[in-house]
């Protein structure tokens, strides 16, 4: 991807993003190459720092596939520690999509790729593409990515759900992600 001049993204001081407030209402962005791994965002709004950035197990054709097919249910487990902190701060989960075990995700910091990706569709308030090609395009294809408003829900401190949102209201979330501590 070409350099990008961040300067409408809004950091968070260092150390800060575990003590954030999140609202009820977040920004999530799903992106991954065509044949890499998926990657979800959640930011507090569009310009800001993600909160949380997870690199999923699944490839991202499959998951447009499982999309494609109607809904589709992402539940994140991890183990429950001794020393447990923020829900958000855990290193890694197992992943299971509709059900079916699909490996494990990771808490990632952003990195400069996750950053220009973001900073190229802060624009987008909700929608599904293809970023144009670029003279430096990744090993993996095409980058994809999906972006909406998804509904946070606070079970306890040990689970959170993400209801992507539709537009106009009608009909349920189609894409789901959870987050348990077990």
């Amino acid at each position: 991807m070409p350099p990008i001049a961040c300067k409408t993204w809004i950091p968070l001081p260092s150390g800060r993003s575990e003590h954030v407030s999140l609202g009820n209402r977040v920004t999530g962005t799903i992106f991954g190459y065509r044949k890499g791994h998926v990657y979800f965002s959640v930011q507090m709004d569009p310009k800001a720092e993600p909160i949380l950035l997870l690199e999923l197990a699944t490839p991202t054709n499959s998951l447009v596939k499982e999309m494609a097919s109607g809904l589709v249910r992402i539940a994140l487990e991890c183990e429950r520690r001794q020393n447990r902190g923020k829900l958000f701060m855990e290193p890694v989960w197992t992943m299971y999509c509709n059900g079916r075990k699909a490996g494990y995700a990771i808490r990632r910091a952003c990195s400069e790729i996750d950053i220009q990706v973001l900073t190229l569709v802060q624009v987008i308030s909700m929608g599904a593409g293809v970023l144009p090609k670029t003279d430096e395009e990744g090993p993996d294809g095409e980058l994809m990515y999906m972006r909406a408003k998804f509904e946070r829900v606070v079970g306890s401190k040990d689970s959170e759900a993400f209801y992507m949102m539709n537009p106009d209201g009608t009909g349920g979330p189609e894409l789901s992600i959870f987050l348990l501590r077990i």
